[in-house]
């Protein structure tokens, strides 16, 4: 059913690339005569609007009773899709470490496969506090790095390390229902 929090999610996923050619495809025809910070600026600008539609269509879902399959494949496939396309595009453009933007992916990979693993088992592993604001810090790390802001790095590695954090949350709650 394509209600208005998927329509969100779909929209984020149509985003993701538009925000992955400005980042990477900078000596486009389109683009000649734009200084390179504007690239990043419209970058960053869709970047915002996408993780906005990331917060609404949640928000929707669960307040207007709009939770639908579909929303549950969509949402999760969206976000991944746009932190895949900042990170890998902010890695190209040399403004992200690549070990860094290895370990988030890694570990996004590993727990997107453990939560498919756990609905097989008809186990429901929700999202930790730590997962949610990990969320948040990898947001606020990606557009510090679009913009080149001062303490990006910084960011950047503090969202990895409270990543692996909340992976291993996820990992626990994982073994701890499979006990139960």
């Amino acid at each position: 059913m394509m209600n208005l929090p998927n329509l969100l999610a779909s929209l984020r996923i149509g985003l993701a690339p538009l925000m992955f050619v400005l980042l990477i495809n900078r000596d486009l025809p389109l683009f000649a005569g734009l200084h390179v910070s504007w690239l990043d600026y419209f970058a960053a600008l869709i970047f915002v609007i996408a993780s906005a539609t990331d917060f609404f269509d949640g928000y929707i879902a669960r307040n207007w009773n709009q939770m639908t399959q579909l929303g549950a494949i969509l949402d999760p496939l969206a976000d991944k899709m746009l932190t895949l396309a900042a990170f890998l595009g902010l890695m190209m453009i040399d403004r992200a470490n690549p070990w860094a933007i290895f370990l988030i992916l890694t570990r996004e990979f590993f727990i997107t496969g453990l939560r498919v693993a756990a609905m097989g088992e008809g186990k429901n592993i929700a999202a930790s506090m730590a997962g949610k604001i990990k969320t948040v810090l990898q947001m606020i790390a990606i557009g510090f790095l679009m913009m080149n802001w001062p303490y990006a790095n910084l960011l950047l590695w503090a969202a990895v390390a409270l990543t692996m954090y909340s992976g291993y949350e996820y990992i626990i709650g994982y073994t701890k229902k499979g006990t139960n």
